[in-house]
């Protein structure tokens, strides 16, 4: 929007220019989410304290210390993450952008589902909220329509896979790429879900995964840079830089309240929008693969409770002390912030080893 207004008095103000830069505007966008939650971040706080009353519901088989310390703590913080992020990219993005559209459309609708699935689990006083099958089936069903939308407004936008590394190597999915671009974008939002479980866990390791792919977008964006990386140029991702600052900068403002001892947890409402929008992205800039690496601390969590299930199922006995991973660490004496401190540096290795893949190509 500041974009398109300062277009009007470019002429009479040369300086004006300097919004015609990504950088810029992302920088803008990075700025103004930090602002938002600054200033809204306390009378949200306020506001589900009073409304929520006994807080977030805690897991009974955690770590009794975990219950007593974290009991009363209000949750849907992701409300003011999602707040502080549609206005910025509103402000600084270029509106008539599809993909920016199509992208903040897929988080806030995640978004909607933890915000119910939140709801549902204050009013039951309860861990537990949407049914699993029902939360898929919505997810799947917003995945699809974001994915047939790409394909139809974006003239860029094909059915190949990409891999990582190699400079021609690719595979056409066809019709299966509906399917794969569902199972990439559910699979990333309820892998950051797992992970969202101690304070500030997941919130860094969403904003080292989105840094990593606003530089993913803005090379994909580029002409000359894609050319120099023999990477497929897509005319228009770039503008999902501004979209990563802006979530970046809201992500930051949501730690101020989550460090710990956290004032507010994200909840259902933060972490599926999140990595949703993770997913999103990684559709559309065509790097599928390279967020199995850049993502790699949520995929191994979600992979933790699969081969727990799978093995308590089968076998009748636990691989793990508890599911998903960063519990069993908790069960195993370690503390909460060497936890996350640790899950964080996980984070940034492997953000840049994804990053790497270009260079190698």
């Amino acid at each position: 929007m500041i974009y398109y207004i300062s277009l009007f008095f470019i002429d009479q103000l040369s300086f004006l220019n300097i919004f015609k830069y990504l950088t810029f505007r992302a920088s803008g966008a990075f700025i103004t989410s930090i602002l938002i939650s600054f200033i809204i971040g306390p009378h949200l706080i306020r506001y589900f304290k009073i409304k929520q009353k006994l807080g977030q519901p805690i897991r009974d088989d955690g770590p009794k210390w975990q219950i007593e310390a974290k009991k009363g703590t209000p949750t849907m913080g992701g409300a003011l993450l999602l707040l502080a992020l549609t206005v910025s990219v509103i402000l600084w993005t270029d509106i008539y952008n599809i993909y920016t559209w199509l992208i903040l459309f897929i988080t806030l609708s995640f978004g909607l589902i933890g915000f119910i699935d939140d709801y549902l689990k204050l009013k039951k006083y309860s861990f537990k909220g949407l049914s699993g099958k029902i939360k898929i089936i919505i997810q799947s069903i917003v995945a699809f329509t974001f994915c047939y939308l790409l394909l139809v407004f974006s003239e860029q936008s094909n059915t190949l896979l990409l891999f990582p590394i190699f400079k021609n190597l690719y595979l056409d999915l066809g019709y299966f790429w509906f399917i794969f671009g569902i199972l990439v974008i559910v699979g990333s939002s309820n892998s950051v879900n797992l992970t969202d479980g101690l304070d500030g866990l997941a919130i860094v390791p969403i904003m080292i995964v989105l840094a990593t792919f606003s530089i993913i977008s803005y090379l994909v964006g580029n002409a000359i840079y894609s050319d120099y990386l023999n990477i497929t140029y897509i005319s228009g991702v770039g503008e999902i830089a501004v979209f990563c600052a802006a979530f970046i900068g809201a992500g930051l403002g949501f730690l101020w309240f989550n460090a710990p001892p956290a004032k507010i947890f994200m909840g259902d409402t933060g972490s599926l929008s999140s990595g949703a929008a993770i997913g999103a992205i990684s559709v559309t800039s065509k790097n599928e693969l390279i967020l199995l690496v850049a993502g790699g601390l949520f995929v191994l969590e979600a992979i933790s409770v699969i081969v727990q299930v799978l093995s308590f199922k089968i076998t009748g006995k636990r691989v793990f002390r508890m599911a998903p991973l960063h519990h069993h660490f908790e069960q195993k004496g370690w503390s909460e912030s060497t936890i996350v401190i640790r899950f964080w540096i996980i984070s940034i290795l492997l953000a840049m080893i994804s990053l790497i893949t270009f260079k190698i190509r």
